[in-house]
């Protein structure tokens, strides 16, 4: 594939300002997941190779954190504007890497282009207190300071975005970072390296490395130097990434799975409840922690709402992003890898053969490969996998509820407090069920509720920490108190 700026398509990692190659010359092949076509291949550093990038980002903290407020900004806006600038190439790579549709790679790109600019503005009101003093003769106060150098651990189904999000607060906070994305997706990743130096970041302020993924983890995070660690991906994972960071009592920040509840009332607009609970579902083919996995409907409107979303499913196209270089006209890709096309397959069958009923697919697509049909199975119980897990797939159960305090129960039956979706427009239920239901984030009658100005992140196993807002930086930066006894009366201004 051509890209008008070939240089974004790198396949060497990027530590103290230099492109560099692993020490041993190993390498890892990225596939395509909609052809399993080769993409290339990138390095996977040794461990020496991993800690010369903490070396270069410890090295560089002293200076980036003394840069104005301004420098600081000036070089994030042009990151900014760059990524912009490129953004057809940049979702070009990510569809290619990743198998979302093309559409949805573009609005990733904006996506992760708005955090940086927020950021670089945001910083400036990363204000300290006076506090009035209880102590005769001091002045007390605080301060925000920068922890450091900052790990990153970012995850495959957002591979641009998750690392602006996360850098874009470390940076403009004055801190340094080490990004170590999923090695299924490295190109995004290692795009966006090249648009930070031609940002003009100085050597060791961004880098990039890949490696094997428990070592390259437990490198970067058992790393004393290493002041704070944010993690997204799986639940599993970062019980473990927050196992190794209490070594060090290091600041963590983990965005992790979800299992969200789609709450459709008696009173919702029907249609709009349907359109809203494809897009919640289906975005990113269902490989989203904040898709929407358990369909819940009042059971007055129970049978009218599964013919429409039934309807709705089926017109999905599935298929590549991309053929010979030209868009494709598609709504669903494919699933990231086999271990995800077989855990999807046997969640379905799990769920038919405890008695869920089949509306829609629920079968491998024609088209072969790592194509799943877009599924609706409809009375899903409790006992079935796809209520219990975490659903990252292009599968939706759906289940009916007789009163409002049901719903409540059964959307907070789940270990995950991530996000959720409410459908109705009675305010006497909607604010209720807002504060009663256990997840972080909660949508009314819509499907976008992120973006740069909202806090990110979840409660219970879904994570501990939030992105985005300003709520953003505290993974970032410490308080520092100080308390200023006066010697005496001042004398003036001293020589």
């Amino acid at each position: 594939m051509t890209y008008k700026h070939p240089l974004l398509f790198k396949a060497l990692c990027y530590v103290d300002g230099h492109w560099v190659h692993s020490a041993s010359a190993s390498t890892m092949a990225v596939h395509n997941p909609a052809n399993q076509q080769l993409i290339g291949h990138v390095p996977m550093l040794e461990k020496p190779q991993i800690v010369a990038a903490i070396d270069a980002a410890h090295r560089a903290f002293p200076a980036w954190r003394e840069q104005s407020l301004d420098a600081r900004a000036t070089i994030l806006r042009r990151w900014a504007a760059l990524i912009l600038e490129h953004q057809e190439d940049l979702a070009r790579i990510l569809s290619q890497e990743q198998g979302k549709p093309l559409a949805e790679a573009r609005g990733e790109i904006a996506y992760a282009a708005s955090f940086i600019p927020w950021f670089a503005e945001e910083a400036r009101r990363l204000y300290g207190q006076n506090i009035p003093s209880h102590i005769p003769g001091a002045h007390l106060g605080t301060l925000k300071e920068p922890v450091g150098v900052c790990a990153l651990l970012t995850p495959w189904n957002f591979p641009s975005a998750m690392i602006t999000r996360k850098a874009a607060a470390a940076l403009a906070a004055g801190c340094t970072v080490v990004v170590k994305p999923a090695h299924e997706t490295p190109y995004s990743a290692l795009a966006l390296a090249q648009l930070a130096e031609e940002a003009g970041f100085p050597p060791g302020v961004f880098n990039v490395v890949l490696g094997e993924p428990q070592m390259a983890m437990q490198t970067l995070v058992q790393d004393s130097r290493v002041r704070s660690v944010s993690f997204t991906g799986s639940t599993r994972v970062g019980k473990l990434v927050l196992q190794a960071a209490a070594q060090d009592v290091k600041k963590v920040s983990l965005e992790l799975g979800g299992n969200a509840p789609f709450i459709v009332c008696a009173d919702a607009h029907l249609e709009h409840a349907v359109k809203v609970a494809v897009e919640a579902k289906f975005q990113t083919s269902g490989q989203d922690c904040c898709a929407a996995n358990r369909i819940m409907v009042e059971r007055s409107i129970y049978p009218e709402f599964l013919s429409h979303f039934a309807a709705a499913v089926r017109e999905l196209r599935v298929g590549p992003a991309l053929i010979g270089g030209q868009e494709q006209n598609v709504d669903i890709g494919p699933l990231m890898h086999q271990a995800a096309f077989d855990v999807t397959a046997e969640r379905v069958a799990d769920a038919l053969e405890l008695g869920a009923n089949g509306l829609v697919g629920g079968e491998a697509h024609a088209l072969g490969g790592l194509f799943y049909q877009p599924t609706v199975l409809a009375d899903v119980t409790p006992q079935m996998r796809i209520y219990r897990e975490e659903n990252f797939a292009p599968i939706a159960g759906v289940m009916p509820f007789d009163s409002i305090e049901q719903a409540i129960e059964m959307a907070n039956d789940t270990e995950y407090g991530l996000a959720a979706y409410i459908c109705s427009n009675r305010l006497d239920l909607i604010y209720p069920l807002i504060r009663r239901l256990d997840h972080a984030m909660v949508a009314v009658n819509g499907v976008k509720f992120t973006g740069h100005p909202i806090p990110f992140g979840g409660m219970k196993a879904s994570g501990l920490g939030r992105e985005g807002g300003a709520e953003g930086f505290e993974a970032f930066v410490e308080t520092k108190y100080f308390c200023l006894h006066h010697q005496g009366q001042f004398q003036g201004e001293q020589p």
